[in-house]
C-alpha cells in the first residue's frame, strides 16, 4: 500500500477504533501481520478451542496458516475438514473460546456490517463463542452503513461470487442485482452496533489491504 495512503487510512482507523470502543468493542491497530500474530497469541493464550469463519483476509494475511501451525488440536480449520463434516464444525463454533473472522465493512461509527450466505459466520459473531477476533485490513473501513452496503454491492459480493464460481448476475456485471439466483451468497444482512458483553468483540486492523 502507498505510504501516504496508509497514513491517511490509519487516521480513519484510529477514529473507527474510538467509535468501536464506545460500542463496547475492543479495537487495535497494528503495523503488520507479525504484530497481529503477537497480539493474537496473547489474546488466545488460555484457549482450549478455536475456529474460524470463511475469510479471504485470514488466508491472505497468513493468520489462518499461523493458527493452523501453532495451535494444532485447538484450532479446528474447516479448510482442511472433510466436506461432510463441515456442517457439524459450524455448529461447534458456538462453543469455541475464540472465533476468528473478518468483516465485510466497519463504519466510522463503530458498526460491523456483514452479509452471509449460510449465516453461520454472522451467527457465531453475534452469539456463542467467548470472544470473537475480527481481523481486517484498512480497506474495510467505510464512512457509514450506506457506504457499507455500497461496498458490498459493488465490490465485495461480486468479487466473492467470481471467486466461488457462482452463477449470479453480479459475477457477470460486477454489481449486485438483488437477485433470486439459487447461487446467491447474500442472504443474511447483519449490523453489529452496541454490544452487551464489553470487549467480547475484538477488531484488529492491520495497516494494509486484505480481502474483499
Amino acid at each position: 500500500m502507498n505510504a501516504i495512503l496508509k497514513e491517511s487510512l490509519k487516521k480513519r482507523a484510529e477514529k473507527t477504533i474510538a467509535a468501536l470502543e464506545k460500542n463496547n468493542m475492543k479495537g487495535y491497530l497494528v503495523e503488520n501481520v507479525e504484530e497481529a500474530k503477537k497480539l493474537i497469541a496473547e489474546l488466545v493464550k488460555d484457549d482450549k478451542l478455536m475456529t474460524a469463519g470463511g475469510s479471504m483476509t485470514l488466508a491472505e494475511s497468513g493468520i489462518q496458516e499461523f493458527l493452523r501451525e501453532n495451535y494444532k488440536g485447538i484450532f479446528i480449520d474447516r479448510d482442511v475438514t472433510p466436506a461432510e463434516e463441515v456442517p457439524e464444525l459450524m455448529r461447534k463454533a458456538f462453543f469455541a473460546d475464540t472465533y476468528f473472522a473478518s468483516t465485510n465493512a466497519v463504519t466510522e461509527n463503530g458498526e460491523l456490517y456483514n452479509v452471509d450466505g449460510n449465516g453461520n459466520r454472522v451467527a457465531a459473531m453475534i452469539f456463542g463463542p467467548k470472544q470473537v477476533i475480527i481481523v481486517a485490513g484498512l480497506n474495510k473501513i467505510v464512512t457509514d452503513l450506506d457506504a457499507a452496503r455500497d461496498r458490498l454491492e459493488t465490490y465485495a459480493s461480486p468479487a466473492n461470487c467470481i471467486r466461488l464460481e457462482r452463477k449470479t448476475p453480479c459475477a457477470a456485471t460486477g454489481r449486485c442485482a438483488h437477485c433470486n439466483s439459487p447461487d446467491r451468497i447474500c442472504c443474511d444482512y447483519v449490523v453489529m452496533a452496541q454490544q452487551r458483553v464489553k470487549d467480547r468483540i475484538k477488531v484488529i486492523f492491520i495497516s494494509n489491504e486484505y480481502g474483499y
